[in-house]
């Protein structure tokens, strides 16, 4: 069953409590933007939103690290709390050894691609991780539209998937919502990582139920 991400990036954080209880029904899991202003044009929270988010809910939680040098932060980022470990291709000098790291820790192990990164790129580390993030915006702001061209690349990813009888998880984030989440589900997508689409959607539920009725 395709899952949602929600990403509290878009949530009010005056009541981040409050947000991430009113929307629990709904979703599966929590995804964690952690940007540095270096790899990415914005800069946003680390381990103390983790923990804050680990007293609030049981639920996983995907620590998305878009920073340079992602190797520096993994274990403390486990050892509070987080689930999933996504760490992006771009900034991953040594991307095996930091995917196997973060496995041996006891989390989940995706790597993430920016737009403009081709999907071949990961041929050789597809068989070691536990899904592939594909961003679908330009990462670093919330409430962007999605990129067009990347439904094509999702069916490359889902294509080179199948074809080499592997079952890592593919995982979209930036610009999902109600106008796309059935689309993208039906080329193949496990993950849907929402934050407007989530937290400032009052069709969420009505988006949930589609979802689950479409069998995916």
């Amino acid at each position: 069953m395709v899952k949602i991400s929600a990403s509290v990036l878009a949530a009010d954080f005056s009541n981040l409590k409050g947000e991430i209880s009113r929307v629990l029904p709904y979703i599966d899991e929590i995804h964690l933007d952690i940007m540095d202003g270096h790899f990415v044009p914005n800069l946003t929270f680390g381990y103390p939103i983790l923990e804050a988010v680990r007293k609030i809910t049981d639920l996983p939680i995907d620590a998305h690290l878009m920073v340079t040098n992602p190797e520096d932060h993994i274990e403390k980022f486990i050892d509070g709390g987080a689930s999933r470990i996504t760490v992006h291709y771009e900034t991953c000098y040594h991307l095996h050894r930091t995917i196997s790291r973060i496995r041996e820790l006891g989390a989940e192990a995706f790597v993430s691609i920016n737009p403009a990164t081709p999907v071949s790129i990961l041929d050789e580390i597809l068989p070691y991780v536990d899904g592939v993030l594909i961003m679908t915006v330009n990462p670093g702001f919330s409430g962007q539209k999605f990129i067009p061209t990347m439904f094509e690349k999702i069916e490359k990813l889902n294509s080179l998937r199948n074809s080499k009888g592997l079952n890592f998880k593919i995982q979209v984030d930036g610009g999902v919502g109600n106008e796309n989440a059935l689309r993208l589900v039906n080329l193949g997508v496990d993950i849907l990582v929402m934050g407007y689409g989530v937290f400032r959607n009052e069709q969420l539920p009505t988006l949930r139920e589609m979802l689950m009725k479409s069998g995916k």
